[in-house]
């Protein structure tokens, strides 16, 4: 199957209200262009170097997510340029990126990670950290949190279930509360091999790469 009948399948399956990210990482320059002219206007890049790398060479008519773990160091090239941050994991991170926009009157969009399966491999914070987060972006003047995002353990439909059910539940009791620079708008859960039981959740955006693109050949790499 090809991207664009790729792409096209799965829209026609997702309700109208889940954003489909299409996670570009290691893609060549023509395989995003034939998912750009499918119809796709969000596009997942893991690391800073190779998003705006394909920034430079795509224009500026695409919503870019940096969904992969955000250095500190790295914040200052992607102000003013990337739509989406999914991995704010950290206090320090978030002082960063609120320094660095601040610094060009920029407003940077965020989403929260939750290292929901406790993994030492993966980024992501503590549920128990997330009230601390939140209010040291209440006081922050240059970011908005817009909701969670995870990158749950890899397990069975049942396993899936558990942990995305967990992340609603988390995204439905913090959406009761009044906060400043916060909102609960998005929560980015579900990949290739488990989005069904990501929206069947509650997801309302997912990110999808191999369901689109077909598996990556690592060999062949391009910006």
């Amino acid at each position: 199957m090809g991207i664009t009948e790729a792409y096209n399948q799965i829209k026609n399956e997702i309700p109208e209200d889940v954003t489909l990210i299409c996670v570009s990482k290691t893609r060549q320059i023509h395989e995003i262009k034939e998912a750009y002219a499918s119809g796709a206007r969000d596009f997942g890049e893991n690391k800073v170097q190779e998003l705006m790398e394909k920034y430079d060479s795509l224009g500026q008519d695409i919503r870019w997510h940096l969904i992969g773990h955000l250095q500190r160091n790295k914040v200052k090239y992607i102000v003013g340029k990337v739509n989406l941050i999914h991995s704010l994991d950290s206090i320090r991170l978030l002082n960063e990126i609120e320094k660095q926009y601040g610094a060009k009157d920029e407003i940077a969009s965020v989403l929260i990670q939750v290292n929901i399966g406790k993994e030492n491999t993966k980024t992501g914070i503590e549920v128990e950290e997330i009230d601390s987060l939140i209010n040291a972006c209440e006081k922050c003047n240059n970011i908005k949190i817009k909701g969670l995002m995870a990158t749950i353990p890899i397990g069975n439909v049942e396993e899936c279930r558990k942990y995305f059910n967990q992340m609603k539940s988390f995204f439905d009791n913090l959406k009761t509360f009044k906060y400043k620079n916060v909102t609960m708008e998005f929560l980015s859960l579900g990949m290739s091999g488990d989005y069904e039981v990501a929206i069947d959740a509650g997801a309302n955006m997912i990110r999808l790469g191999a369901k689109i693109f077909g598996e990556r050949d690592y060999n062949k790499l391009e910006g």
